[in-house]
């Protein structure tokens, strides 16, 4: 990453901010002040967060050897009310606590059963409403409207699963890493940005950007020997073939069909 320079070598600035160059040659403008900001913010984060760390390390110190909080909180509840030296004579300890975890676990396993209506109705809820959120991510994408020439179906069936709804927000992935801005450092890219970076590490970008090279007409389109495709078809071609397919539609060679 440079700075970019006129023809007199000064730095290109662009509403204040200086416009860098990226290797791949997108310019950027930096944003200076809100990096500054970002990083700043970053930091009382990671201190606060430190500072709450080593202090529930030094809480739990007090716990050590204590493998189920949960266990031991309702063993010390039972023995509190207990005649321990009734039960002692009677040697009836080990009944006692036998019997005490018997009932323990019967409690939990009722509580689990109950509860499981409950988690996969939640479950699918929040399947449901990760799809709502991505497909209106998708649909209103102005990257796609202005620089994708394939429906915005096929670019979701493409890359959606590159992207998580957290508390929320639409975050791309890539390698298993999220990516981030490059215009605004520190922050989580946009949707559209994102799915830019994608594309352009698309190996069939070609295939699916308008004006690309690969989408030329060339000789004889639309003429005889032209493969007509519906799109439940299409949608079972592997990633390959259907870029392989595209091409071929942008060429004139081809016909994709509802």
């Amino acid at each position: 990453m440079k700075l970019k320079l006129d023809e007199n070598g000064h730095v290109v600035v662009t509403d204040g901010k200086p416009v860098y160059l990226y290797d791949d040659g997108k310019e950027v403008p930096f944003d200076a002040p809100g990096a500054v900001a970002k990083i700043g913010e970053l930091n009382r984060e990671n201190k606060t967060r430190r500072e709450a760390a080593e202090e529930a390390q030094t809480k739990l110190k007090a716990f050590e050897g204590i493998e189920n909080p949960a266990d031991a909180l309702k063993a010390m509840e039972t023995v509190k009310n207990l005649d321990l030296s009734k039960l002692v004579d009677a040697g009836k300890v080990d009944e006692v606590k036998a019997e005490a975890k018997r009932a323990f676990d019967e409690q939990v396993k009722a509580m689990q059963e109950a509860h499981k209506p409950v988690v996969a109705e939640r479950n699918a809820l929040r399947n449901q409403l990760r799809e709502e959120r991505l497909g209106n991510a998708f649909s209103r994408s102005k990257y796609i409207a202005d620089n994708l020439a394939v429906p915005v179906d096929m670019v979701q069936a493409a890359f959606g699963g590159s992207f998580k709804d957290e508390d929320g927000q639409i975050v791309g992935y890539q390698a298993g890493n999220k990516i981030y801005s490059r215009a605004k450092p520190g922050d989580v890219a946009g949707f559209d940005e994102a799915l830019e970076i994608m594309v352009d590490a698309y190996p069939f970008k070609d295939s699916i950007l308008k004006g690309a090279a690969g989408g030329s007409g060339g000789n004889g389109g639309g003429k005889g020997g032209s493969k007509t495709m519906n799109r439940d078809a299409f949608g079972k071609l592997d990633p390959v073939k259907q870029s392989a397919f595209m091409a071929d539609v942008r060429q004139g060679n081809a016909t994709l069909v509802d």
